[in-house]
């Protein structure tokens, strides 16, 4: 929608994909969070299970979940805008600043959840906000998400990303929660559980 309605203004549409995001997961952390503690993210699920917070046999069937769901949630979308269902991104984003960008997304994403968490706040708002606004202060804008990242190489829309850079995007993720793991257990030692290994 932000595509179509901005008339070619990247910052608008930018702006029109910033805002609905935050929004939404705010929505659905309150919604699914006395559920499955709101999983929709492998590296928070990894992360989560690294700390003992849950069981690995549980996060694998969340990572599971998380892809197959934003995969389908992007083919929901191609159907209501009556785009081509099967599509791969043409978006190049790849480099050591977008690598750069994504570790630091990801790392400050999880140091969110991490400080709610240690002083036993809802997370919900902390995770909206942090998305919102890290759309505007990264680079790559903001995957900080695996599923998302694959997810979004399936949609050659405003928000997609070339297949043949989904890998690095992913390390660099996986190596930003790794890091704000261990930056928690530091910031927060006697409310951090400990590593499972």
């Amino acid at each position: 929608m932000a595509q179509q309605l901005s008339g070619g203004n990247g910052a608008l549409t930018l702006l029109g994909n910033t805002l609905p995001t935050g929004a939404i997961l705010v929505v659905l952390i309150l919604i699914f969070g006395p559920l499955s503690g709101a999983h929709f993210n492998p590296a928070v699920s990894a992360s989560l299970a690294l700390r003992r917070e849950l069981a690995w046999p549980d996060a694998a069937a969340y990572i599971v979940a998380q892809i197959a769901g934003g995969a389908i949630g992007v083919w929901l979308a191609h159907l209501m805008f009556e785009l081509p269902l099967w599509q791969f991104s043409t978006t190049a984003r790849s480099g050591a600043g977008q690598w750069l960008a994504e570790f630091i997304a990801t790392g400050g994403l999880m140091l969110t959840i991490f400080g709610c968490g240690a002083r036993k706040q809802e997370p919900a708002y902390a995770v909206g906000l942090y998305i919102t606004a890290a759309y505007w202060f990264t680079a790559s804008t903001s995957f900080a998400n695996p599923a998302v990242t694959i997810a979004r190489s399936l949609s050659d829309t405003f928000a997609g990303i070339a297949p043949g850079g989904v890998a690095a995007f992913i390390v660099a993720q996986i190596l930003g929660a790794l890091t704000a793991g261990l930056l928690a257990r530091w910031l927060w030692p006697k409310m951090s559980p400990p590593l499972q290994v």
